[in-house]
């Protein structure tokens, strides 16, 4: 009796390539089903610990019903916002983050060299604990890893030396990355019942698309939440799930822990502050790899679910097509971070899912290989297109069964209803999965060529930013709606124009007026249907901050009003 062959028939030189492909599709889809079940478990530890609203722990603020644990107040919250010409977006998520529930707050804006009214609009805002961070040339522009490094050498250097803060452990400080597009929510602060397990390193928000005018912005809303409730989640039991950039919360001691040296030929180029040493490396995914490593540091990372951040969809599929391709690539640079798994506080099966998920681009290559090999043989003729039965049904079943149960279980409901949505999304998802499919291949070119240039991709106008709140905790912006997207509310009266104060040579800051703060002053989905992350992920550098924070930087320091 012969024994099972599927390939059968097709030239031997392919058979290779279509084994490893099946062999990767059987193991994608057991660590699937064995995240679905972890999120599914994930989700009812999530409502047995959810605080009882009239209890201490919880209270509420202002004029939102906004209920956050009392908790909070143990700590410091530094929204940290990178902003490079986002005149269009960032007075409007300026003010969402003065709306934040929290006692203790900052808000470091960081104006990377705009040459738009970014400046302008930032120094018209009249928010308490507003901090605008200036980097100008020859300095700015250098990437995202760099404007957050010198954030957070100015967040140690002045901000935890000052009066102010000074008390602050970085233990109890949490620093929350917000892109420039981001409507983080009111209840942010929430996620301190994440980070009162000292392990805890890092919690990530759940993402959300605010702009779903199209089939575009609606499958990238979806793809974060599948990615978010369903893969983060389930990694969340572990303490694997890794960071995604936009609303990543990260205890400041985390990061300190990764801090990586400026290499001896960048420290030559000191003069010209070329590389600041810190946390993030150069990476076209910088939130991935920083996540990774402290994962690999011996940190948790976690999920949130009931704190959420909106940020725009793009509308445009080239557009798309080139940040999908900038995630991809940033994926293909974290395949060596596989070399530090081992590293990892947690059980077998975690550490696999871990391998897994880094050599995601790997995957998704070989897998669609084997599909481009199948499609070249029928159109050569080399194969005959009959298939059985059996074998049309049990393709069909592994192309979308997957992503049925994914996105069942990110509904969060259950009956027959839900299954029937679940079925319809799925054909439509990948429909849009494969659109997309190809920044995997094209990343790979760019990687093997070491191009890792890229433009910034624009903002679309939102129709009229959202109002400062007077207090802290307050809020006078659009109501949350059904739908999750802020209203439109009016915009502020700007306040007086913040003082920019240059910083002197040789890497001492400025004091600043007024107020003296120093010490002298995707998912995408792989052929067979196997759900994977398209864009986001050791070198560990557990490097001694005192030695590496005197860096001479070109920049202006706005002072926070009071």
């Amino acid at each position: 009796m012969n024994g099972f062959d599927p390939y059968a028939g097709t030239p031997l030189w392919l058979q290779p390539l279509y084994w490893v492909a099946l062999i990767m599709i059987v193991a994608s889809l057991a660590t699937l089903f064995g995240l679905v079940w972890g999120a599914s478990r994930a989700q009812e530890d999530d409502e047995d610990e959810r605080p009882d609203p009239l209890s201490p722990a919880s209270r509420e603020i202002a004029v939102r019903d906004v209920q956050v644990d009392e908790r909070e107040r143990d700590y410091l919250w530094v929204f940290v916002v990178p902003a490079l010409n986002e005149e269009r977006t960032i007075a409007d998520s300026v003010a969402r983050l003065a709306a934040v529930a929290a006692a203790h707050r900052i808000i470091l804006v960081i104006n990377d060299g705009s040459d738009d009214d970014t400046g302008r609009i930032l120094d018209g805002l009249d928010v308490p604990g507003l901090i605008v961070l200036t980097r100008t040339a020859p300095n700015a522009r250098k990437g995202k890893a760099q404007a957050l490094n010198d954030a957070w050498h100015y967040l140690h250097t002045r901000v935890l030396d000052s009066p102010d803060y000074r008390g602050w452990d970085p233990d109890h400080v949490i620093v929350t990355i917000v892109d420039a597009d981001g409507r983080l929510a009111p209840n942010a602060t929430d996620v301190v019942k994440h980070f009162v397990d000292e392990r805890v390193g890092g919690v990530q928000s759940l993402v959300r698309i605010y702009n779903r005018s199209s089939f575009l912005t609606w499958a990238q809303n979806l793809e974060f939440l599948v990615f978010g409730k369903v893969f983060q989640r389930g990694r969340s039991r572990w303490g694997t799930a890794n960071m995604g950039g936009n609303g990543q919360f990260n205890r400041l001691s985390a990061l300190d822990s990764v801090v990586v040296p400026v290499p001896q030929h960048a420290a030559r180029r000191a003069a010209s502050s070329e590389e600041i040493a810190g946390p993030w490396r150069a990476r076209l995914t910088e939130d991935q790899d920083i996540g990774v490593r402290m994962l690999q540091a011996g940190w948790r990372g976690e999920q949130s679910t009931t704190v959420t951040i909106d940020q725009q969809g793009l509308n445009s599929f080239r557009t798309l097509y080139r940040q999908r391709t900038r995630w991809s690539q940033g994926t293909w640079q974290s395949v060596a971070l596989v070399r530090g798994v081992g590293k990892l506080h947690a059980n077998v099966v975690a550490k696999f899912d871990h391998v897994w998920y880094l050599l995601t681009p790997l995957v998704q290559a070989v897998v669609g290989l084997s599909v481009l090999a199948s499609i070249v043989q029928l159109l050569l003729g080399d194969v005959s297109i009959y298939m059985p039965w059996q074998v049309v049904v049990a393709f069909y079943v592994l192309s979308f069964a997957p992503g049925v149960v994914v996105i069942f279980a990110s509904l969060g409901h259950t009956g027959l209803k839900s299954v029937i949505v679940a079925v319809v999304l799925a054909h439509l998802y990948l429909i849009y999965t494969w659109m997309i499919y190809p920044v995997v291949f094209r990343a790979l070119g760019r990687q093997v060529a070491r191009r890792t240039g890229w433009a910034k991709t624009a903002r679309e106008k939102i129709d009229e930013p959202a109002q400062a709140p007077g207090q802290i905790g307050a809020s006078t912006a659009g109501e949350l709606g059904a739908a999750g997207d802020f209203g439109a509310a009016p915009a502020g009266e700007t306040g007086a124009q913040g003082v920019l104060e240059p910083a002197p040579a040789g890497g001492q800051d400025a004091p600043i007026p007024g107020k003296q703060i120093g010490p002298a002053g995707s998912p995408g989905v792989a052929a067979g249907g196997t759900f994977a992350w398209a864009g986001r992920g050791n070198g560990l550098g557990t490097a001694d901050a005192a030695a590496i924070l005197a860096v001479p930087m070109s920049r202006k320091v706005r002072a926070p009003r009071p």
